[in-house]
Order: structure tokens, then sequence, then C-alpha cells
């Protein structure tokens, strides 16, 4: 075979290679989009799941300070005689107590 012959068959051979590697590139391409679109909306929806969780972070850091408050309360001696008063009626030996008359 001459040189001029082996050169011709392999364009042919180069030819018939190209729709398959223009076909598998734009698979590729295709592929690569849809998944870029599936992964945009998955981001959107885990900012939104952040934005929630934040907003109970924040909650809760609240509800921790105002536990945190209502606990230094508790140990004081106030909160005590508070207690022992409206829940056990309990008073000091010289103290009056003067309660409204029922209707």
């Amino acid at each position: 075979m001459s040189t001029r012959n082996k050169k011709k068959k392999k364009r042919i051979r180069l030819r018939k290679g190209v729709p398959f590697i223009i076909m598998a590139v734009i698979i590729c391409c295709g592929v690569v989009g849809i998944r870029s679109y599936i992964l945009y909306n998955e981001k959107a929806e885990l900012e939104k799941r952040y934005e929630v969780l934040e907003t109970r972070l924040e909650a809760e850091e609240q509800r921790k300070s105002e536990l945190e408050e209502k606990e230094k309360y508790m140990d004081t001696k106030k909160f005590v005689e508070d207690t022992a008063k409206n829940k056990l009626g309990l008073v000091y030996p010289d103290e009056i107590i003067i309660q409204p008359e029922e209707k």
C-alpha cells in the first residue's frame, strides 16, 4: 500500500470517529449542565435551612440567657422569701397580713 492510501484510510477513520467524539462532548455538557442545575437548587434549599437554623439558634441563645438570669435569681434570698410567702403562706413573726374580704 502506498503512503497516500494509508493517509487516506487514516483520515477516513478519523472522520468516522469525529461524530462520536462530538456526541460524547455534547452528552458530557448535558450531564454537567443538569448536575449544575440540581446542585444550584440544593444550595438554595440549604441556604433557606441555614437561615431557619440561625434564627432558632438565636432564639435558643436568648432562652439560655433568660434561664441563666432565672437561675441567678433562684439562688438569692429574695426568691426563697417570695416562694415561702406565695406558695406556703409563711410570714415573718413580726409581719401582719391584711387580706381583703371575699365577696
